[in-house]
C-alpha cells in the first residue's frame, strides 16, 4: 500500500468503464479497436487498484441494456470477454486475486458460464483483492430477483414477511456478502449510474470524468481516489456528530 492513510483508500471501487466506442470513432477505427484498447485499460486499473490496498473492484462490463444493441456488436463484446478471460486469469490467480461475477447468467451461453464458473473455482482460495466483474448485470434485476427468493422464503413458511428489512434484502443481492462501493467511478462524460448497483450505491461518493474508458489508467485512478479522500462521509449525521468541524 502506498504512504496515503487506510481511511483515505475506499474498500470497495466501482467503475462504469465507458467510452471505448467513442474512443475509436475519434480515431476513425471501428469499434471493436476500442474495446480491445478498454481491455488493457482494465488490467491497468486492476493492477493499479490492488496497489492502493483496495479491497473490491466492481467494473460494469456489460449491462442488461446492452443486449439491445446491434446483434454483431453483441456478438464482438462476448467473444472479446471470452477471450480476455482465457488470457488473464492466470495472472489473476498468480497475482492472488479473486475472480466472481454477477448478472443474469441464464442471458449468457453455456460456453462462457463455464468458463466463468472455471475462473471463479481457480481463484476462489485467494486472497488478495476481489475482483467482480458484472455481466448482463442490472441494478433493478438485482433488486426484483433478490424479493423474488424473499418472496419463495415466505411461501415456504422461512421468514415471516415482518421480518423482511433493508438488512434482509440486502444481503440478497448479488453483492450482498460485499461491502457496498465507497467510491463509484465513471468515465466518457456521462453523468449518470445507467441502472448500475441502485441499492448499493445509496451513499457512495460519485466521481465522473470525461476521460474516455481506453484513456483512464492509474493517473486517472490517483485522481479519483484524491477526490475520494477529500469527501466527508456522513452517512446521514450532521459534522458534529462525526467529530469534524
Amino acid at each position: 500500500m502506498n504512504s496515503q492513510s487506510r481511511d483515505s483508500i475506499p474498500r470497495h471501487i466501482a467503475v462504469i468503464m465507458d467510452g471505448n466506442g467513442r474512443w475509436a470513432a475519434a480515431r476513425a477505427l471501428p469499434r471493436p479497436a476500442g474495446h480491445h484498447v478498454g481491455v488493457r485499460a482494465v488490467k491497468q486499473i486492476v493492477e493499479g487498484c490492488a496497489r492502493q490496498g483496495v479491497e473490491v473492484l466492481t467494473l460494469f462490463a456489460f449491462s442488461s441494456e446492452n443486449w439491445k444493441r446491434p446483434k454483431e456488436e453483441v456478438s464482438m463484446l462476448m467473444r472479446r470477454f471470452l477471450e480476455a478471460l482465457d488470457e488473464e486469469v492466470a495472472e489473476l490467480h498468480r497475482n492472488g486475486i479473486r475472480l466472481r461475477f454477477i448478472g443474469n447468467m441464464d442471458q449468457l451461453s453455456g460456453a462462457l458460464r463455464e468458463r466463468m464458473q472455471a475462473a471463479a473455482d481457480l481463484t476462489r482460495g485467494n486472497a488478495g483483492m476481489t475482483l467482480v466483474i458484472a455481466i448482463a448485470y442490472g441494478g433493478r434485476w438485482d433488486i426484483a430477483a433478490a424479493a423474488r427468493r424473499l418472496a419463495r422464503r415466505c411461501m415456504a413458511g422461512d421468514l415471516p414477511v415482518d421480518a423482511i428489512d433493508e438488512a434482509e434484502l440486502g444481503a440478497q443481492l448479488e453483492l450482498g456478502e460485499l461491502p457496498d462501493p465507497d467510491l463509484l467511478i465513471r468515465t466518457g462524460g456521462e453523468r449518470r449510474v445507467s441502472n448500475f448497483l441502485l441499492w448499493n450505491l445509496a451513499y457512495t461518493e460519485l466521481y465522473f470524468c470525461d476521460t474516455l474508458w481506453p484513456d483512464f489508467g492509474e493517473r486517472e485512478l490517483r485522481a479519483a481516489i484524491e477526490h475520494y479522500a477529500g469527501r466527508q462521509r456522513r452517512f446521514g449525521l450532521v459534522p458534529e456528530q462525526i467529530g469534524t468541524p
